[in-house]
Formats: C-alpha cells, structure tokens, sequence
C-alpha cells in the first residue's frame, strides 16, 4: 500500500556554507552611539575626516556642544589612524581622557571618541558591527513607505544645504509636493489601497529627483523636493514634469482605475527666505495657491 505523501517523515539536508557573504572592504568609519545623528555611519576615506558643527565638516553635528571644527581623523603614512582635538570649547575626549589641544593620539578598534554631547565609535575596519550601524542609520532616516527620507532627516539636510548655498552665494528651490483629494481615496478604497498610491507617487518624485536633489515624504500625503544649485525656471520645469508624469500614471486603488494629480508650491533662497522655515513656509503658501485655484497645477511663490 502507497503511504501518504503527508505522513511521511521527510529530512532535509543540510547544506555546506563557508558564511555570510562577505561585501568589497570598506575603509575605516565613526559611528555615532549617543547623541544627534545616532546611528550615522561616516567612512574614512583617504584624506582626513573633519568632524564639526560647521556644514563644511564631513562629519556635521548640528548641536551647541559642538565647535564648529572640533576634531579631525587621519590615517598617517604608516596605516595608523590617528585623532587630534582642533582647539574645541568643549575638548574632544578619546575613551574618557581628554585630548590636549593640537596634540596628536592613535586611534584603534572599538574607541570611543567624545564630540561635546555627542559619542562617536571608531571602527577600524568593515565588520558585520559597521553594517549593523549602517541598517539602523538608514532606518532611522527614510520613510519605511516610500523609501524616500523622512522630515527629520529632510530637515537636517535642507539646513545644511541652504547654509551652504547662502556662503557661496549659489541658488537653491524646494518643491512642496501635496496629493491632491486624497482624503477620499483613503476612505473609500482603506488605507493599505492609499498606502500604495503614495508609494506610486514617492517612485515618481524619487525617479524626478537628480543625483544631489534630496526627495522626502513630509507628511501624509505631502512629499518635499529640495534642488541645490536650481534656479527658479529649471525647478519650474522639473515641478511640471512630475506633475503631469503622476496625472498620466496608472493608479487603482481597490481595484478601480482612478486619476490622481498633485500640486506643487515652489520657493526659491532669497534675502527673505535665508532659513528653511522661512523657506518652506513660502513653497507652503504657493502650494495653497495651487490648491485654491483648482489643483492639479505648480504655483510659484513670489
């Protein structure tokens, strides 16, 4: 008699694996442990890692405790990592013990360095406790929906961006993104139907962005573009391009086949508008502007 497939007692192999596949080597990093940015992983790279509060540094702490040039890491002729404290108000401390002004002091796996209120880790190679950092960091940043940042980040990023652009002297604009009449989507089809327009549309505003344009989900349904080195007319045409590249888009919600458009409200750094909240607050306006004379359209703040 056949026995029953079902009720046989099956085994399964175990298979030969020499491990976790193992990435191309990194260089050495710091990661923050404690304090603003936690999780942010900063490579070494071959010339030296400024650390800071000021925007020029490779590794920017936008807090108080911080000096504006506070420590830089090298890796010296022989392979050594080494740190040396810039002169900071609150001196960089290295596993607790503070570090002399200008001196020099080598660095090795696993130290602690400490950045006002801020606690960095130096790893002295890639490990499998760097990529942990790394998948926290990333986490912490982007919107688990759309995969575009989230605000904290956006903001983080626009204040050094627009500090940047107001030294130089260069032109920037932000594109305040809202989905138009998405309130009804939401209730008629359910929040997992929304859910999946607004990723549509995050893959959109993602696929839009050029490569140093910085692309977030703000709000609900509310999406923010940030264009260093933009003047108005080319944000202007890139804004009308996401527009009607969304309203001709394929979207369903609960099956059904439903037309979903977007308006957008641009500013662009000004004398007036020198600080994100002044500039947001002007792409906000223009944006109500679109909204109010009928949607689906780019309102440009004055």
């Amino acid at each position: 008699m056949a026995t029953d497939p079902a009720q046989q007692d099956t085994t399964q192999r175990t298979l030969l694996s020499e491990g976790p596949l193992h990435p191309a080597p990194r260089s050495a990093c710091v990661v923050v442990i404690h304090g603003e940015g936690l999780g942010r992983r900063t490579d070494i790279r071959d010339g030296a890692l400024l650390v800071g509060r000021s925007h020029e540094a490779d590794l920017s702490i936008q807090h108080k405790s911080v000096s504006r040039q506070h420590c830089r890491i090298w890796r010296d002729a022989a392979g050594q990592y080494r740190i040396r404290d810039l002169g900071a108000t609150n001196a960089t401390r290295l596993n607790e013990a503070r570090l002399p002004a200008e001196a020099d002091a080598p660095l090795n796996d696993g130290d602690r360095i400490t950045v006002g209120e801020t606690i960095l880790k130096f790893i002295a190679q890639d490990s499998v406790e760097a990529r942990y950092h790394e998948e926290i960091y990333q986490l912490a940043v982007h919107d688990p929906l759309t995969e575009l940042h989230n605000r904290r980040h956006f903001c983080e990023m626009a204040d050094k961006e627009i500090g940047r652009a107001l030294r130089h002297g260069r032109p920037l604009a932000l594109c305040i993104i809202d989905v138009d009449l998405f309130k009804p989507v939401n209730d008629r089809y359910g929040h997992i139907s929304g859910d999946e327009v607004l990723r549509q549309i995050g893959a959109l505003v993602r696929g839009h962005a050029r490569n140093d344009d910085l692309a977030a989900r703000i709000g609900g349904e509310e999406f923010a573009l940030l264009l260093p080195e933009c003047e108005l007319e080319p944000a202007l045409r890139l804004a009308e391009r996401l527009r009607e590249a969304v309203a001709a888009a394929s979207f369903a919600p609960g099956g059904e086949p439903q037309r979903i458009t977007i308006s957008i409200g641009i500013a662009t750094l000004s004398p007036e508008r020198d600080s994100r909240p002044a500039l947001m607050a002007a792409a906000d306006a223009a944006l109500y502007r679109a909204k109010s004379e009928g949607r689906n359209r780019v309102c440009v703040e004055g």
